[in-house]
């Protein structure tokens, strides 16, 4: 067996006080809850959710759009959401405006009033994640944000900020932003599936 340059019990471990850290801050549950309830209101008045990010984080908003107009747990109505991640949007408008552009020119043809935005940024100062919540106060959508560290310029940019606190690697505040959606799609299926299939 290859020998690592690194112990993998300290990962574990280092992920895992990442998450407690999390648990532990204030609020926690209230803004979590907060950001369904938001959510869940814009759905039911005929919004959708838009989520976008960069790297691993345009993944995360990848998984928690196909999560929400496909299924998670339950059989139900597709609910309206979608990822800014078609390539052709952002070559064409990387190309012709640029990198920090390709989020909010995306917004201002779909997005409308009373949708949501959901921006992942880990450093919380991701240039395109900003441009996109400036829109989104021209255009009065909501804006929620994952963020990390100590949450970075779009702590105070969005309407809803959730921030992860950890300055190591990206890569232990995504494990919680992963988990976090999860507890968003979740929420929202609890919220909405009844209304939607007439139980309500």
């Amino acid at each position: 067996m290859a020998q690592l340059n690194f112990n993998v019990m300290d990962d574990l471990i280092e992920s895992r006080r990442t998450f407690d850290n999390f648990i532990a801050a204030p609020n926690t549950r209230e803004v979590i809850e907060e950001a369904i309830t938001i959510m869940a209101e814009s759905i039911k008045n005929g919004g959708q959710v838009i989520s976008a990010g960069n790297g691993g984080s345009m993944c995360d908003a990848m998984h928690f759009a196909e999560e929400l107009t496909g299924r998670y747990r339950l059989n139900r109505p597709s609910l309206p959401a979608v990822s800014i991640c078609d390539p052709c949007h952002i070559t064409c408008v990387g190309n012709d405006y640029g990198f920090d552009f390709i989020f909010s020119r995306f917004l201002e043809g779909v997005g409308k009033k009373g949708d949501v935005f959901l921006g992942i940024s880990t450093s919380g100062n991701s240039r395109n994640i900003i441009e996109a919540c400036r829109v989104c106060k021209e255009r009065q959508m909501k804006s929620i944000c994952l963020l990390g560290k100590d949450g970075g310029k779009l702590k105070n940019m969005c309407d809803l900020p959730i921030i992860v606190p950890h300055e190591g690697f990206a890569d232990r505040i995504q494990e919680v932003h992963t988990t976090i959606i999860h507890i968003f799609i979740r929420g929202l299926e609890a919220l909405l599936t009844a209304e939607q299939m007439g139980q309500a």
